[in-house]
C-alpha cells in the first residue's frame, strides 16, 4: 500500500541500515552498499552520515567501511530485557489467578 507519507529518502536510509546487518565486524564499503541498494554513492554517503549522526552506524577504523554501531545491539538487548520483565510479571499474575 502506497501512502503520501512514504518518503523515498527515508526508506533508503532504513534499507541502508538493513543492508549493514550481518556485517558487524568488517562492515561494507559505501560502493558495495550503493550497489546492493541500487542507488548512487552520493545517496549512500548522505544516508550513512545521517545514520552515524543518529548513532546507528559507524565507520570501521582504518578501512573506510561502514557497519551498524553497538547502539543497535544495545537497543535490541533492551527490547529483550523488557520482554523478560513483562513475561515475569505476566507469570506472576497468572500464578496469582490460578492458586487454589
Amino acid at each position: 500500500m502506497t501512502s503520501k507519507y512514504i518518503a523515498e529518502s527515508q526508506q533508503r536510509v532504513l534499507k541502508t541500515l538493513d543492508v549493514l546487518f550481518g556485517h558487524e565486524v568488517n562492515g561494507l564499503a559505501s560502493g558495495q552498499i550503493a550497489k546492493l541498494l541500487g542507488t548512487n554513492a552520493s545517496n549512500v554517503t548522505r544516508d550513512l552520515a545521517n545514520l552515524k549522526e543518529a548513532g546507528f552506524a559507524e565507520e570501521v577504523a582504518g578501512t573506510g567501511n561502514w557497519r551498524i554501531s553497538p547502539r543497535v545491539g544495545q537497543r535490541a538487548l533492551a527490547i529483550l530485557h523488557t520482554l523478560d520483565r513483562e513475561s515475569a510479571k505476566l507469570e506472576e499474575t497468572r500464578n496469582r489467578f490460578t492458586r487454589i
